[in-house]
């Protein structure tokens, strides 16, 4: 079920993804109204599940991470244990950041990030296609990232 928000809640979630790090303060005066029942509103979306956390968006260049690629995963087998059983093993690797399943022809989308192409190239063949159940995989690497917008469009 789709949440049901008034105009103050999506104010306040818009408020959120700009800056997660403002005071209640600040945020209350933002979406006009008063710090108490701002914080009560911030914490009734935490705990529905709607803001799900806080972080802090990094350059991966800047930290040494030069590779970006997408490996696509097909699997011999769809059952529900062997697909759960292949998304435990993706959290397992720090270089995924992000895991899709998908339908059609690829079974899931793996973004990865990697201080290099040897690095990369060690996780898809140690790693990746050593996995139990993984049929095939393509990859691609990155160009150049044209756009970048973690947030959700809640205009």
């Amino acid at each position: 079920m789709k949440a049901r928000l008034d105009a103050i809640d999506w104010k306040i979630l818009r408020e959120l993804q700009e800056d997660g790090r403002m005071t209640n303060v600040e945020l209350a005066r933002r979406v006009g109204i008063s710090a108490p029942p701002c914080l009560r509103r911030v914490r009734a979306l935490e705990e529905a599940g709607i803001i799900r956390g806080y972080r802090t968006l990094l350059d991966e260049k800047q930290l040494g991470f030069d590779v970006t690629a997408f490996a696509m995963v097909g699997l011999h087998s769809q059952t529900e244990s062997d697909l759960q059983a292949f998304e435990q093993a993706t959290a397992k690797w720090p270089l995924v950041r992000e895991a899709h399943m998908l339908s059609g022809e690829v079974d899931f989308l793996l973004k990865c990030v990697a201080p290099d192409l040897q690095t990369f190239q060690n996780f898809i063949i140690r790693d990746l296609t050593a996995t139990p159940n993984v049929d095939s995989v393509r990859t691609a690497l990155t160009i150049r990232r044209t756009k970048d917008e973690p947030q959700v469009p809640v205009d």
